[in-house]
């Protein structure tokens, strides 16, 4: 999904082509409640060499795209954020080896990768 997000692209159309698929990815997460210590809280994902970011936030309830900084920017390869999603490597280990990097709130930036980490990801939900 970041690979298809460019920075030329209007906040409200990235708004349409991430927030849903997000929202359903984790809805199960969502409605039990295990996003709520990120409520009002911006992160931002960034592809290395300047390519495409979103900034991610939580407010009432849902994943939201907004426009501007996070408090915290996780940094990586395209791959690397793959292999996360992928869960094909433990995410400290790409912490670790520096293929992620967390910049700015990193106490955020962890208290998300841990929360990633520990949830079941509904791809199917996407189709």
């Amino acid at each position: 999904m970041l690979g298809a997000i460019d920075r030329r692209i209007p906040v409200p159309l990235k708004q349409l082509a991430a927030e849903a698929p997000l929202n359903r990815i984790f809805a199960q997460a969502i409605d039990d409640g295990e996003f709520d210590d990120f409520e009002g809280r911006r992160i931002r994902l960034e592809v290395n060499g300047g390519q495409p970011g979103i900034t991610i936030g939580f407010w009432a309830g849902r994943l939201r795209v907004i426009d501007g900084p996070g408090e915290a920017t996780i940094r990586g390869s395209l791959a690397a954020f793959r292999t996360l999603a992928e869960r094909r490597q433990d995410p400290d280990q790409l912490f670790f080896q520096r293929r992620l990097v967390i910049e700015g709130d990193t106490e955020l930036g962890l208290g998300l990768k841990n929360l990633l980490d520990s949830l079941e990801w509904n791809f199917k939900a996407l189709f």
